[in-house]
């Protein structure tokens, strides 16, 4: 009995060709999702900081019946020639500075410092004892299109409110 010789088993090119496009089509899918997910990501951090100063000048409007009149910011300092938000520092972020924060009056009365590399650079505005303003800009894929979160305080009747004012969902 003459044994048979196994026939030789692998890939034929038409498979690896169909699993290579299965692959580029999962990618051309999955990386605009993923590139969206990181942006939402990190525009959390204006918001978070926006909602920070809110509150402390709210605390400070209950103790004093008046929000902090003065103004402070563009803070951290941007690099390079100032244009573009944080791009061109490390990793396209301002650098960390509390004692730039710890220095400014304003922002020393609203107890507010950032102590890590941030997206944006903030600015506070306020007039009067009733309004102020809290702003936050940056350029999170550095393209040269900056949004901003602007945060309004107010106080009608001695209650103190805030609203933030989110960019457009694709303002970036």
């Amino acid at each position: 009995m003459k044994l048979l010789n196994k026939a030789k088993r692998g890939f034929t090119l038409i498979e690896l060709m169909i699993v290579v496009a299965i692959i580029g089509i999962l990618a051309a899918v999955a990386i605009p999702s993923f590139m969206d997910y990181m942006k939402r990501s990190k525009k959390t951090e204006a918001a978070l900081q926006l909602n920070k100063i809110g509150k402390n000048s709210k605390r400070i409007y209950s103790e004093t019946s008046a929000y902090f009149v003065g103004t402070a910011g563009p803070t951290p300092a941007r690099p390079g020639t100032g244009g573009g938000g944080c791009c061109g520092g490390p990793s396209n972020h301002c650098a960390a500075v509390p004692a730039t924060f710890a220095a400014d009056p304003t922002w020393r009365a609203l107890d507010f410092q950032i102590d890590e590399p941030s997206l944006f650079v903030y600015s506070y505005s306020s007039t009067a004892a009733t309004a102020f303003t809290a702003t936050a800009a940056g350029d999170l894929d550095c393209d040269g299109t900056e949004i901003s979160y602007v945060l309004n305080g107010t106080a009608t009747l001695g209650n103190p409110a805030v609203t933030l004012v989110e960019p457009l969902p694709n303002a970036d």
